[in-house]
């Protein structure tokens, strides 16, 4: 049976590289078998926080809203595609993910971070895994790191060059932690329901 996965983007830029990343992650994990949809901060067009979505009184919540909190809800497990800016963490994804809780709750969460630089975004990387964990997520412990975006996957998403090859090397092991813990919370949710 194929584990639902959503995976987040969220730059706002004009010129989006992050998201052959996105695009990467899908089609990897859907290769695999499962059912995988891309969540795209920028197509969802949530504005700034003002109310979380348990704060709309039922039913008066913003169409886009209830929808992705449905999805977010029925999900086995996210990933959190994270761009590095200025060595933290991209607005339009905090944004996203800080019009929820609840919703998170008892699901596993990867973190696949990205940018221009040699470094790859370890540091909104390692900032991410604080805040999911924070938000009730299981974060596994295996991330990707992808530096210099732009040349290790091509406009079609493909890996290219060493980063490429050094992203395709690693994405197997990210891909089964991640496996690993959806089957593991799912059997959980079913022996017991989660305490709050």
């Amino acid at each position: 049976m194929p584990h639902r996965i959503l995976v987040f983007y969220g730059s706002y830029r004009r010129d989006r590289q992050g998201i052959r990343l996105a695009q990467y992650l899908v089609e990897g994990l859907a290769a695999r078998g499962d059912d995988v949809e891309l969540i795209d901060a920028k197509a969802v067009g949530l504005p700034m926080l003002d109310r979380m979505f348990k704060e709309y009184p039922e039913g008066e919540a913003p169409a886009n809203l209830a929808t992705l909190a449905e999805k977010i809800r029925t999900a086995d497990g996210f990933v959190f595609v994270a761009g590095e800016y200025n060595w933290g963490m991209q607005p339009g994804l905090k944004n996203l993910t800080d019009h929820f809780l609840e919703e998170w709750f008892w699901r596993p969460a990867a973190i696949a971070s990205y940018s221009a630089g040699r470094l790859g975004g370890a540091r909104a990387n390692s900032a991410w895994h604080a805040t999911l964990a924070e938000m009730g997520m299981a974060v596994i412990s295996s991330t990707l790191t992808v530096g210099g975006i732009g040349q290790a996957l091509d406009a079609d998403g493909q890996p290219t060059g060493d980063g490429g090859q050094a992203l395709a090397k690693a994405f197997p092991r990210f891909a089964d932690d991640l496996r690993w813990w959806i089957e593991a919370a799912s059997a959980q949710r079913e022996r017991s329901a989660p305490p709050y």
